[in-house]
Protein backbone atom coordinates (compact mmCIF):
# COMPACT_ATOMS: atom_id res chain seq x y z
CA UNK A 1 0.00 0.00 0.00
CA UNK A 2 1.51 3.08 -0.80
CA UNK A 3 1.98 5.81 2.11
CA UNK A 4 0.73 9.45 2.15
CA UNK A 5 3.81 12.15 1.07
CA UNK A 6 4.76 14.10 3.57
CA UNK A 7 7.16 16.89 4.07
CA UNK A 8 8.98 16.60 7.82
CA UNK A 9 10.68 20.22 8.57
CA UNK A 10 13.20 19.35 11.73
CA UNK A 11 13.69 16.86 14.30
CA UNK A 12 11.32 18.28 16.42
CA UNK A 13 8.56 17.33 14.53
CA UNK A 14 9.80 13.81 13.94
CA UNK A 15 7.15 11.03 15.76
CA UNK A 16 7.31 7.68 16.68
CA UNK A 17 5.53 6.52 13.26
CA UNK A 18 8.55 8.18 11.78
CA UNK A 19 10.89 5.61 13.18
CA UNK A 20 12.36 2.42 11.03
CA UNK A 21 12.91 3.56 7.36
CA UNK A 22 15.27 3.46 4.54
CA UNK A 23 17.71 7.14 3.94
CA UNK A 24 19.48 8.90 1.74
CA UNK A 25 21.27 12.38 2.15
CA UNK A 26 21.99 15.45 0.31
CA UNK A 27 21.58 18.43 -1.28
CA UNK A 28 19.74 16.92 -4.69
CA UNK A 29 20.01 20.51 -6.61
CA UNK A 30 17.93 19.76 -9.38
CA UNK A 31 17.03 16.56 -8.84
CA UNK A 32 18.61 15.35 -12.58
CA UNK A 33 19.21 11.65 -13.78
CA UNK A 34 22.11 10.97 -11.27
CA UNK A 35 20.04 12.01 -8.70
CA UNK A 36 17.12 9.95 -9.42
CA UNK A 37 19.22 6.72 -10.07
CA UNK A 38 20.14 7.01 -6.57
CA UNK A 39 16.22 7.50 -5.86
CA UNK A 40 15.49 4.39 -7.47
CA UNK A 41 18.00 2.39 -5.40
CA UNK A 42 16.76 3.97 -2.67
CA UNK A 43 12.63 2.97 -3.30
CA UNK A 44 13.57 -0.81 -4.34
CA UNK A 45 15.65 -0.87 -0.69
CA UNK A 46 12.85 0.36 0.75
CA UNK A 47 10.14 -1.61 -0.74
CA UNK A 48 12.10 -5.00 -0.01
CA UNK A 49 12.35 -3.88 3.36
CA UNK A 50 8.69 -2.85 3.94
CA UNK A 51 9.62 0.55 4.90
CA UNK A 52 8.94 4.00 3.65
CA UNK A 53 11.83 5.72 1.64
CA UNK A 54 13.39 9.08 3.26
CA UNK A 55 15.00 12.13 1.41
CA UNK A 56 17.26 14.05 4.11
CA UNK A 57 17.88 17.68 2.84
CA UNK A 58 19.52 20.89 4.24
CA UNK A 59 17.81 24.46 3.96
CA UNK A 60 19.48 26.53 3.51
CA UNK A 61 22.04 24.83 1.25
CA UNK A 62 25.22 24.56 3.13
CA UNK A 63 27.12 27.16 1.21
CA UNK A 64 24.74 29.68 1.14
CA UNK A 65 24.86 29.44 5.30
CA UNK A 66 28.72 29.86 5.11
CA UNK A 67 28.68 32.12 2.18
CA UNK A 68 25.35 33.86 0.68
CA UNK A 69 28.00 35.43 -1.61
CA UNK A 70 29.98 32.75 -2.76
CA UNK A 71 27.49 29.77 -2.74
CA UNK A 72 26.33 28.30 -6.54
CA UNK A 73 23.37 29.74 -8.13
CA UNK A 74 20.32 27.16 -7.09
CA UNK A 75 18.73 25.05 -10.02
CA UNK A 76 15.72 24.64 -8.10
CA UNK A 77 13.41 26.46 -5.17
CA UNK A 78 12.95 24.52 -2.22
CA UNK A 79 9.33 23.76 -3.30
CA UNK A 80 10.30 22.77 -6.76
CA UNK A 81 12.57 20.55 -5.00
CA UNK A 82 10.73 18.74 -2.64
CA UNK A 83 7.85 17.97 -5.43
CA UNK A 84 10.54 16.53 -7.89
CA UNK A 85 11.76 14.36 -4.82
CA UNK A 86 8.27 12.95 -4.40
CA UNK A 87 7.69 12.83 -8.24
CA UNK A 88 11.13 10.55 -7.90
CA UNK A 89 9.41 8.28 -5.99
CA UNK A 90 10.33 9.46 -2.21
CA UNK A 91 7.58 8.79 0.32
CA UNK A 92 9.24 11.55 2.98
CA UNK A 93 11.62 14.47 2.68
CA UNK A 94 12.91 15.29 6.21
CA UNK A 95 14.20 18.86 5.72
CA UNK A 96 16.92 19.92 8.20
CA UNK A 97 17.66 23.72 9.09
CA UNK A 98 21.22 23.83 8.52
CA UNK A 99 22.23 26.37 11.31
CA UNK A 100 25.64 26.80 13.28
CA UNK A 101 24.40 23.79 15.52
CA UNK A 102 24.26 21.53 12.78
CA UNK A 103 27.02 22.60 11.14
CA UNK A 104 28.97 21.83 14.18
CA UNK A 105 27.81 18.27 14.69
CA UNK A 106 30.96 15.29 14.03
CA UNK A 107 30.12 13.04 11.98
CA UNK A 108 29.60 10.56 14.67
CA UNK A 109 26.80 12.68 16.21
CA UNK A 110 25.16 13.10 13.26
CA UNK A 111 24.89 9.92 12.57
CA UNK A 112 23.90 9.14 16.07
CA UNK A 113 21.26 11.91 16.52
CA UNK A 114 19.71 12.33 12.97
CA UNK A 115 20.17 8.73 11.69
CA UNK A 116 19.62 6.98 14.83
CA UNK A 117 17.69 8.35 17.62
CA UNK A 118 15.58 10.47 14.73
CA UNK A 119 14.38 8.16 12.59
CA UNK A 120 15.78 4.51 13.61
CA UNK A 121 17.55 3.87 9.83
CA UNK A 122 18.17 0.44 8.89
CA UNK A 123 19.64 1.13 5.70
CA UNK A 124 21.48 3.88 4.07
CA UNK A 125 21.93 4.67 0.46
CA UNK A 126 24.65 7.59 -0.47
CA UNK A 127 26.72 8.85 -3.54
CA UNK A 128 29.99 7.82 -3.94
CA UNK A 129 31.44 11.10 -2.93
CA UNK A 130 29.61 11.33 -0.04
CA UNK A 131 31.43 13.67 3.20
CA UNK A 132 29.38 15.11 5.87
CA UNK A 133 29.76 16.31 9.57
CA UNK A 134 32.01 18.96 11.01
CA UNK A 135 34.65 19.72 8.84
CA UNK A 136 33.32 17.18 6.13
CA UNK A 137 35.40 14.61 8.48
CA UNK A 138 32.20 11.75 7.87
CA UNK A 139 32.46 9.31 4.79
CA UNK A 140 31.74 5.84 3.30
CA UNK A 141 33.64 4.10 5.52
CA UNK A 142 32.69 5.59 8.63
CA UNK A 143 29.19 5.34 7.86
CA UNK A 144 30.03 1.74 7.28
CA UNK A 145 31.57 1.14 10.31
CA UNK A 146 29.15 2.91 13.32
CA UNK A 147 25.97 0.99 10.99
CA UNK A 148 27.54 -2.22 11.93
CA UNK A 149 28.30 -1.15 15.55
CA UNK A 150 24.17 0.19 15.48
CA UNK A 151 22.39 -2.46 13.00
CA UNK A 152 21.92 -0.62 9.47
CA UNK A 153 23.22 -1.19 6.83
CA UNK A 154 24.97 0.92 3.97
CA UNK A 155 25.24 1.26 -0.06
CA UNK A 156 27.05 3.49 -2.11
CA UNK A 157 26.08 4.16 -5.46
CA UNK A 158 28.00 4.90 -9.00
CA UNK A 159 28.56 7.85 -10.57
CA UNK A 160 26.09 8.18 -13.54
CA UNK A 161 27.80 9.08 -16.81
CA UNK A 162 26.09 11.25 -19.77
CA UNK A 163 27.75 11.81 -22.58
CA UNK A 164 31.21 10.96 -21.64
CA UNK A 165 31.62 12.96 -17.87
CA UNK A 166 30.19 12.62 -14.58
CA UNK A 167 26.15 13.85 -14.08
CA UNK A 168 26.16 16.78 -11.91
CA UNK A 169 24.07 19.97 -10.52
CA UNK A 170 27.88 21.84 -11.14
CA UNK A 171 27.91 20.82 -15.11
CA UNK A 172 24.34 21.59 -15.23
CA UNK A 173 24.82 25.23 -14.17
CA UNK A 174 27.81 25.35 -16.83
CA UNK A 175 25.60 24.35 -19.49
CA UNK A 176 22.80 26.85 -18.44
CA UNK A 177 25.64 29.23 -18.48
CA UNK A 178 27.00 28.51 -21.87
CA UNK A 179 23.68 28.68 -22.87
CA UNK A 180 24.01 24.82 -23.95
CA UNK A 181 20.30 23.86 -23.04
CA UNK A 182 20.28 20.13 -25.17
CA UNK A 183 23.21 19.45 -22.65
CA UNK A 184 21.29 20.57 -19.34
CA UNK A 185 18.31 18.10 -20.67
CA UNK A 186 20.03 15.53 -20.95
CA UNK A 187 21.55 15.68 -17.68
CA UNK A 188 18.07 16.54 -15.97
CA UNK A 189 16.14 14.07 -18.27
CA UNK A 190 13.63 17.45 -18.67
CA UNK A 191 14.22 20.83 -20.29
CA UNK A 192 15.34 22.96 -17.83
CA UNK A 193 12.37 25.03 -16.11
CA UNK A 194 11.77 27.36 -13.31
CA UNK A 195 8.67 27.35 -11.21
CA UNK A 196 6.96 30.74 -9.64
CA UNK A 197 3.91 32.69 -9.05
CA UNK A 198 3.14 35.65 -10.87
CA UNK A 199 3.25 38.62 -9.14
CA UNK A 200 2.65 42.51 -9.49
CA UNK A 201 5.29 44.52 -11.18
CA UNK A 202 5.56 47.72 -12.17
CA UNK A 203 3.59 47.49 -15.66
CA UNK A 204 6.96 48.85 -17.11
CA UNK A 205 6.53 46.02 -19.66
CA UNK A 206 3.31 47.38 -21.36
CA UNK A 207 4.51 50.65 -21.61
CA UNK A 208 7.39 49.43 -23.56
CA UNK A 209 4.89 47.24 -25.74
CA UNK A 210 5.67 44.02 -24.51
CA UNK A 211 3.35 43.45 -21.02
CA UNK A 212 5.61 40.72 -18.73
CA UNK A 213 4.25 38.43 -16.08
CA UNK A 214 6.78 38.70 -12.97
CA UNK A 215 7.73 35.43 -11.68
CA UNK A 216 8.71 35.34 -7.99
CA UNK A 217 12.11 33.07 -7.94
CA UNK A 218 12.45 32.59 -4.27
CA UNK A 219 16.30 32.03 -4.65
CA UNK A 220 19.35 34.46 -3.89
CA UNK A 221 20.75 34.30 -7.63
CA UNK A 222 19.95 32.78 -10.79
CA UNK A 223 21.59 30.09 -12.96
CA UNK A 224 20.68 32.10 -16.10
CA UNK A 225 21.58 35.81 -16.86
CA UNK A 226 19.75 37.01 -20.09
CA UNK A 227 17.24 37.01 -22.57
CA UNK A 228 15.72 33.61 -23.15
CA UNK A 229 13.22 32.33 -25.78
CA UNK A 230 11.00 30.25 -23.44
CA UNK A 231 8.07 27.73 -23.28
CA UNK A 232 5.63 28.59 -20.38
CA UNK A 233 2.56 26.58 -18.84
CA UNK A 234 0.59 26.81 -16.02
CA UNK A 235 0.99 24.46 -13.17
CA UNK A 236 -3.12 24.48 -11.91
CA UNK A 237 -4.67 22.25 -14.43
CA UNK A 238 -6.11 25.62 -16.32
CA UNK A 239 -5.35 26.17 -19.41
CA UNK A 240 -3.56 29.42 -20.16
CA UNK A 241 -5.49 30.09 -23.29
CA UNK A 242 -9.05 28.05 -24.37
CA UNK A 243 -7.66 24.57 -25.39
CA UNK A 244 -3.40 25.41 -25.22
CA UNK A 245 -1.65 25.63 -21.91
CA UNK A 246 1.60 25.97 -23.97
CA UNK A 247 2.70 29.32 -25.22
CA UNK A 248 6.06 30.05 -26.32
CA UNK A 249 7.61 33.63 -25.34
CA UNK A 250 10.82 35.80 -24.47
CA UNK A 251 11.70 36.09 -21.02
CA UNK A 252 14.16 38.12 -19.38
CA UNK A 253 16.67 36.88 -16.05
CA UNK A 254 18.19 39.86 -14.66
CA UNK A 255 18.43 43.02 -13.28
CA UNK A 256 17.20 45.32 -15.38
CA UNK A 257 20.15 47.78 -15.50
CA UNK A 258 18.03 50.52 -17.53
CA UNK A 259 15.59 50.96 -15.10
CA UNK A 260 16.16 52.98 -12.21
CA UNK A 261 15.99 51.62 -8.88
CA UNK A 262 16.32 48.36 -10.02
CA UNK A 263 16.38 45.06 -7.83
CA UNK A 264 19.33 43.65 -6.11
CA UNK A 265 18.07 40.30 -6.78
CA UNK A 266 17.20 38.54 -9.98
CA UNK A 267 13.38 39.07 -11.68
CA UNK A 268 11.89 36.86 -14.33
CA UNK A 269 9.59 38.45 -16.43
CA UNK A 270 8.37 36.29 -19.41
CA UNK A 271 6.77 37.52 -22.17
CA UNK A 272 4.06 35.57 -23.50
CA UNK A 273 3.12 36.02 -27.46
CA UNK A 274 -0.41 36.87 -28.53
CA UNK A 275 -1.40 36.50 -24.93
CA UNK A 276 -3.84 38.83 -22.95
CA UNK A 277 -5.26 38.30 -19.57
CA UNK A 278 -4.81 38.27 -15.52
CA UNK A 279 -2.30 36.32 -14.59
CA UNK A 280 -1.86 37.53 -11.29
CA UNK A 281 -1.61 34.88 -8.13
CA UNK A 282 -1.31 31.92 -10.38
CA UNK A 283 1.76 29.72 -10.41
CA UNK A 284 3.60 29.35 -14.03
CA UNK A 285 6.60 27.10 -14.96
CA UNK A 286 9.17 28.23 -17.39
CA UNK A 287 11.18 25.83 -19.73
CA UNK A 288 14.09 27.73 -21.31
CA UNK A 289 14.76 26.92 -25.18
CA UNK A 290 16.97 29.32 -26.63
CA UNK A 291 19.37 31.79 -25.60
CA UNK A 292 19.02 35.29 -27.75
CA UNK A 293 21.33 37.61 -25.97
CA UNK A 294 23.23 39.09 -22.48
CA UNK A 295 21.10 41.37 -20.37
CA UNK A 296 22.33 44.92 -21.29
CA UNK A 297 21.68 48.64 -20.87
CA UNK A 298 20.07 50.64 -22.81
CA UNK A 299 21.07 54.86 -22.46
CA UNK A 300 16.87 54.98 -22.95
CA UNK A 301 13.86 53.23 -22.34
CA UNK A 302 12.78 54.25 -26.20
CA UNK A 303 16.31 52.23 -27.10
CA UNK A 304 15.22 49.27 -25.19
CA UNK A 305 12.09 49.21 -26.28
CA UNK A 306 13.12 48.69 -29.88
CA UNK A 307 15.62 45.83 -29.04
CA UNK A 308 12.31 44.24 -27.28
CA UNK A 309 10.44 44.16 -30.34
CA UNK A 310 13.63 42.66 -32.14
CA UNK A 311 14.24 40.17 -29.47
CA UNK A 312 10.76 39.00 -30.30
CA UNK A 313 11.21 38.65 -34.00
CA UNK A 314 14.23 36.85 -33.47
CA UNK A 315 12.72 34.54 -31.01
CA UNK A 316 9.65 34.07 -33.31
CA UNK A 317 12.09 33.74 -36.63
CA UNK A 318 14.44 30.95 -34.49
CA UNK A 319 10.69 29.40 -33.38
CA UNK A 320 9.57 28.68 -36.87
CA UNK A 321 13.15 27.13 -37.66
CA UNK A 322 13.22 24.72 -35.03
CA UNK A 323 9.95 23.69 -34.71
CA UNK A 324 10.75 20.08 -35.85
CA UNK A 325 12.81 19.43 -32.98
CA UNK A 326 9.90 20.82 -29.98
CA UNK A 327 7.21 18.32 -31.00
Amino acid sequence: MARERELIRGLHNLRPRHWGSVATIGSFDGVHLGHRAMIAQLNQRAQALGLPSVAIIFEPQPHEFLSVEKAPARLMRFKEKVQALFDAGVERVLCLQFNETLRSLSAEAFVRRVLLQGLGIRHLVVGDDFRFGCDRSGDYRLLQTMGAQSGFTVEDTATLQVRGARVSSTRIREALQRGDFELAQALLGHPYRITGRVVPGRALGRQLGAPTANVRLHRYRSPLVGVYIVRTTATDGRALVAGCNEIDGVANMGFRPTVEGADARPLLEVNLFDFSGDLYGRELAVAFCHKLRDEEKFASLDILKARIARDIEEAKHWLALNAHRRR
